[in-house]
């Protein structure tokens, strides 16, 4: 069963930008893991093959946020600063799950978290004051259901999947990056994870058939501490097109639907490749 968790956070100390990585926040993750498992949060740390989590970049509340013009940064997350976060600023975290078992073995931490026990992020004190675990019309990255749920309430005829990059997102190729969403490099990322997740393998899906029909993109830098990635953000919106079985238009939506909690790509325990469905139309 996938969860995509939003943790709020309220700073009781200034935030350096410098401590704002991805590196730093998977730091932040596994210390949280070992509070309630060290032996899980060390085996997290030292495992190098596709991980069961992902997570966010720290986020300011809306309010907090700072101006933009225009479409192009409507669904985009922040996931580099130049700032520091001054203390008292309420943030939001999302950490997503795809494996039960993992979210069982929190279910310690997630029950008995203390709204007043500081955690850190660098020289900050940070206090989880709640989490959001189902879906919410103010946050759209909180939500939970089971893969045979998400399967059964995917459309076997919505031929149109509309996604918003919301962090940069890239897709190793050989020794290389490449940045284009294609539609060979989205769609079978998320078919590799939830072949490996799901307990509901798909033998294979129609590709083919999968066709871009709008694209508002453009590549960004995603800072680390000890390296800059570079990845595509924006609005890309595919069409299931052709003579095809509706058992396979069902598949496609459910790995549509299934990208909230699984983003694509490359570095997504770090905070890249963060991808969910729109569930309205882009005004083309």
């Amino acid at each position: 069963m996938p969860h995509s968790l939003v943790l709020n956070i309220l700073p009781q100390s200034p935030i350096p930008s410098h401590y704002l990585t991805g590196r730093h926040l998977h730091a932040l993750f596994l210390t949280l893991v070992s509070s309630v498992d060290k032996p899980l949060g060390d085996r997290l740390h030292e495992s190098t093959a596709d991980k069961a989590f992902t997570l966010s970049p720290l986020q300011m509340s809306k309010t907090n946020l700072p101006k933009t013009r225009g479409n192009k940064n409507a669904n985009k997350l922040q996931y580099a600063y130049s700032d520091t976060i001054a203390a008292g600023t309420p943030c939001w975290w999302r950490i997503s799950l795809l494996d039960d078992t993992l979210f069982h073995q929190l279910t310690q931490l997630w029950l008995n978290l203390n709204p007043q026990h500081p955690w850190h992020l660098g020289p900050s004190d940070l206090f989880i004051t709640s989490i959001q675990g189902t879906v919410q019309s103010t946050q759209p990255w909180a939500n939970a259901t089971s893969y045979q749920t998400l399967y059964e309430l995917s459309s076997d005829s919505d031929r149109t999947i509309n996604f918003s990059f919301s962090t940069p997102t890239a897709f190793r190729q050989g020794k290389f990056d490449n940045t284009l969403p294609t539609r060979e490099c989205v769609f079978n990322s998320l078919l590799s994870k939830w072949n490996k997740y799901s307990g509901m393998k798909f033998d294979e899906i129609e590709i083919d058939s999968i066709f871009p029909s709008y694209l508002n993109i453009y590549t960004d830098v995603f800072p680390d501490s000890r390296s800059i990635f570079i990845g595509v953000v924006g609005e890309v919106s595919y069409r299931i097109l052709g003579e095809i079985e509706p058992d396979q238009i069902k598949q496609i939506n459910t790995l549509a639907n299934f990208a909230l909690y699984t983003g694509v790509g490359r570095k997504t325990p770090m905070g890249m490749g963060m991808l969910r469905r729109l569930n309205y139309e882009i005004d083309l």
